[in-house]
């Protein structure tokens, strides 16, 4: 039996038809802008988020990076929720190339609060404070159970930035996610931001890459910052040709992933364990063992029996539902940690 693997949608591999079109791929050098494939990427990702230009980067971090130190300059402040990717999983980047001072809000819901918000914000005036300059929002929000926040809770938050002079982004790296969770656009979901990243080798299945989708003035200074982190590639439309797939194929069967998660998160709640779901779920599913130790050994039973996924907290666990899951795949799966938990 293969394993199924659970850990993130990251693990997917690509399917046979992506490989044959990316082994077909027409190819230029990226560096230079001549990389056809490239260019027809991040036309295809502008129009799908309704702006006016795309750069096609290696990776999620690496997008949500350049954004950062193109809308801040050293010493800036960036507002955004405690529990974001941004702030607790891209290796503090931020702080280390940009001189970028985090200020975390508190964002039980999948976003920044408007009241901590303006709790956090400081007069602009006062030498004393940091200036923020950037609002970075998430959607959907991973750590806060893949949850899916609507236009309307997004476009408060950038009005809300916006009157007071900020810019935002959005870490989109799973926005597809988010709107077909809530049947709208990702242009939709995107309409209020500045700059919003999305990543191809999560729920959409390709094996690598990012787009930062902005204006087109936003994006060419963009570009510089690729540049200068190393991101600048080759012929890399072979790649880039797995991401025009995934755009063009991938999106709408989301809602299978997003089914499979509800299948398991209803199984382990029958099974009586503690499930702990988004408002607004997706493809994520957080469940907990009834202590650390139980939470290894449930972890090491299930793993031997080839159904594999994470720890998030000593106690805590995460499942991932992505394309390479059947749902009969994630019924096992579901049915094997109850059984084991029980053992």
């Amino acid at each position: 039996m293969f394993p199924i693997d659970l850990r993130s949608d990251t693990v997917t591999k690509p399917s046979a038809e992506m490989r044959w079109v990316m082994g077909g791929a027409e190819v230029g050098d990226d560096v230079y802008g001549d990389d056809p494939t490239v260019l027809e990427l991040e036309e295809k990702g502008a129009e799908l988020l309704g702006k006016e230009a795309a750069l096609y980067l290696t990776s999620g971090t690496q997008g949500n990076l350049v954004a950062l130190l193109t809308h801040c300059g050293r010493g800036d402040g960036l507002l955004l929720g405690r529990e974001t990717h941004i702030l607790n999983f891209e290796g503090g980047g931020m702080a280390a190339l940009g001189g970028i001072v985090p200020m975390p809000v508190d964002d039980p819901d999948g976003l920044p609060s408007m009241a901590g918000l303006e709790a956090a914000l400081k007069p602009a005036d006062n030498v004393h404070f940091v200036r923020a300059t950037l609002l970075a929002l998430e959607n959907t929000n991973n750590r806060r159970g893949g949850h899916a926040s609507t236009q309307q809770e997004l476009a408060e938050r950038a009005s809300w930035a916006h009157g007071h002079g900020l810019k935002v982004h959005i870490d989109g790296a799973r926005l597809f996610n988010a709107a077909v969770a809530l049947g709208v656009s990702a242009a939709d979901l995107a309409r209020d931001a500045d700059s919003v990243q999305i990543c191809l080798s999560k729920g959409l299945g390709a094996p690598m890459g990012s787009l930062l989708c902005a204006s087109r003035d936003f994006v060419e200074r963009a570009r510089f910052w690729r540049k200068k982190l190393g991101g600048g590639l080759r012929q890399v439309g072979i790649v880039a040709a797995a991401g025009l797939f995934a755009l063009e194929h991938n999106i709408e069967r989301l809602a299978e992933d997003h089914e499979n998660a509800r299948l398991i998160a209803d199984i382990l709640r029958e099974g009586g364990l503690k499930v702990s779901q988004a408002k607004r779920p997706t493809n994520m599913v957080y469940f907990s063992a009834s202590s650390p130790a139980e939470a290894d050994r449930l972890l090491a039973a299930c793993r031997k029996e080839k159904v594999i996924f994470n720890k998030t907290t000593a106690d805590t666990f995460r499942l991932v539902t992505h394309l390479d899951v059947s749902s009969e795949a994630a019924r096992r799966a579901a049915e094997l940690i109850v059984r084991e938990s029980r053992s």
